[in-house]
């Protein structure tokens, strides 16, 4: 009620074209032959909730967060919030998904290209600090799965504004090969509870307690399995094993990657005393191969590195190609490996993005 009185009285503030349906129709099919959707049912976005939504966040509703490409369509506060509300978001997660735009919307995280590629890419989302726990999001079991509100709705809600207010959509500016489930979401909180561990927003240069956002240009998710190793030297070659398969075992330097490392697997390297720069560093060192091995045309493989590079060491990734967060289940020597865009190879015009959540 509390809603209906405010749209009645103060709806005039919306700016947005409003669309009217029949009194027969079903709202919820009126948004899907609108092209609304991203196939999945969505919350009708009407004034009420519109507004409700608005109040989640101390921005003004015309304010312009930016352009949304392909077509650069200026997107305001109120905009964010109908897309918001179609994703099924709670108030309370409007600064998320703000911050999560404007990281979108930097420079270096080129959100055309990764809209456009006809790779699998798109939009990672990790969350640190105490805005995870206020608005109820989930670091632990099932953390990159179903089930979660937050997790599930800021994401969509992100895509939902690259399709419905910049154009972003499949068959159109979307070139996808094939695509992936992470095109629907892929947004989840790190896992901070551990003080020994350093959280991914402190080691990318915010103050610890700081809520912050990280945008990455990939998908996911892959499964790393290890159950039997036990010392963090063994660990780290394990993962190699699996980080050196990412896109084409002979591909280099091509793509970033996000190792998410679960409690049990975290357990290994903390009772030797290694923290977050040990373990990417040793990773990363895990991946260095000897160019004989992986140079273009061995076994009639095409892909691979140039001949001249046959004598050198040769990583996979760049030095600062791989992210490790902590997340997952207290049970389970599994982690994940989410794979990033294979224009990472222009490491100083692709990066990942990270930006404080603001109220």
């Amino acid at each position: 009620m509390a809603e209906r009185l405010e749209a009645k009285h103060k709806g005039g503030r919306l700016n947005a074209r409003k669309i009217e349906i029949a009194d027969h129709a079903d709202p919820i099919e009126a948004c899907f032959e609108r092209g609304w959707s991203d196939g999945l049912p969505v919350t009708p976005p009407t004034d009420e909730r519109v507004l409700a939504m608005l109040a989640g966040t101390t921005r003004a509703p015309d304010e312009v967060i930016g352009q949304i490409p392909p077509y650069l369509a200026p997107c305001t506060v109120e905009k964010a919030a109908i897309n918001a509300v179609l994703a099924g978001c709670r108030p309370e997660y409007m600064p998320v998904l703000i911050a999560a735009l404007e990281a979108a919307l930097e420079p270096v995280f080129t959100l055309h290209g990764v809209l456009a590629t006809t790779y699998f890419s798109s939009p990672v989302i990790i969350v640190n600090g105490p805005v995870a726990k206020r608005i109820g999001m989930n670091s632990g079991i099932n953390a990159l799965g179903q089930g979660n509100r937050a997790n599930a709705t800021i994401g969509r809600a992100l895509n939902l504004i690259v399709r419905n207010v910049g154009g972003g959509r499949p068959g159109e500016a979307d070139r996808a090969t094939l695509g992936a489930p992470s095109k629907f979401t892929l947004c989840f909180a790190e896992d901070e509870s551990d003080p020994d561990w350093e959280p991914l927003s402190v080691a990318r240069g915010f103050a610890a307690g700081a809520s912050t956002v990280t945008l990455f240009q990939g998908h996911g998710v892959e499964a790393f399995v290890d159950q039997k190793t036990r010392t963090p030297e063994g660990l780290s070659r394990s993962f190699g094993l699996s980080l050196v398969k990412i896109g084409h075992p002979r591909l280099v330097q091509s793509a970033r990657a996000v190792v998410v490392l679960s409690p049990e697997h975290w357990r290994i390297y903390k009772e030797a005393g290694w923290r977050r720069k040990d373990i990417e560093r040793a990773l990363y060192e895990a991946t260095i191969r000897p160019g004989a091995e992986i140079v273009a045309g061995l076994d009639g493989v095409g892909e691979g590195v140039p001949q001249a590079r046959a004598a050198e060491p040769v990583p996979k990734f760049h030095e600062d190609g791989l992210l490790v967060v902590r997340a997952g289940g207290a049970a389970g020597l599994f982690s994940a490996v989410l794979p990033g865009w294979l224009a990472g190879r222009n490491r100083t015009e692709l990066q990942p993005v990270t930006r404080e959540v603001r109220p």
